[in-house]
């Protein structure tokens, strides 16, 4: 009969350093990767801006696609979509909530078949008011109307990036900001709804 010798745990490992456990449970690599900070980064995106801007490049954005998009990107835990509110909207709320958005409407007015609503002072707001809950905030638009909120988020770290949809169209104030700035002028492949 062979014998063979018997081996112990600190052999084993130095001779298979990828068994080399925590507490005989997981992995090193396992801990190594869970000591990386993954960003909790939200958005917040004025959806007319957006919507108008996009369309005036000649394509419609699929916002489920640019809601995947965010988070890859920029990881994004949370978007918040400022709307003008209109009841015969509902079934796009609805898809907008499934595609993982959560949406502050602003009530719309509609006259002579033009519908305003403008979520200037509600974007501005509920970006102070998650201010603590983010590492980092994304702002879609290219409204000047947000040009201080840009600012102060940039001066205290606050900033992943500014996304403005399209760059024939954005406020002169953010031309200082270039380095910040990303355009969706490119995206059309990526984020366009898919013609039928």
């Amino acid at each position: 009969m062979v014998q063979r010798p018997v081996s112990t745990p600190y052999q084993d490992a130095q001779a298979r350093p990828s068994v080399l456990t925590s507490a005989g449970q997981q992995p090193l690599s396992h801990l190594r990767s869970s000591l990386v900070k993954k960003e909790n980064n939200y958005a917040f995106i004025d959806a007319q801006n957006v919507n108008l801007s996009i369309q005036a490049l000649g394509w419609r954005l699929d916002f489920a696609r640019f809601r995947v998009y965010l988070r890859d990107k920029y990881s994004v835990t949370k978007a918040f979509l400022f709307v003008g509110y209109l009841p015969r909207n509902e079934r796009l709320y609805q898809a907008l909530r499934v595609a993982g958005y959560e949406l502050v409407f602003k009530r719309a007015v509609e006259k002579d078949g033009v519908v305003k609503g403008n979520v200037d002072a509600e974007l501005v707001l509920h970006t102070m008011i998650q201010y603590q809950n983010f590492d980092k905030a994304v702002i879609v638009s290219s409204d000047g109307d947000f040009h201080c909120l840009v600012q102060y988020l940039l001066d205290n770290r606050k900033l992943e990036r500014l996304l403005i949809p399209n760059r024939k169209r954005f406020s002169s104030l953010y031309r200082k900001l270039m380095g910040h700035i990303h355009f969706m002028n490119g995206l059309e492949r990526k984020l366009a709804v898919e013609r039928r």
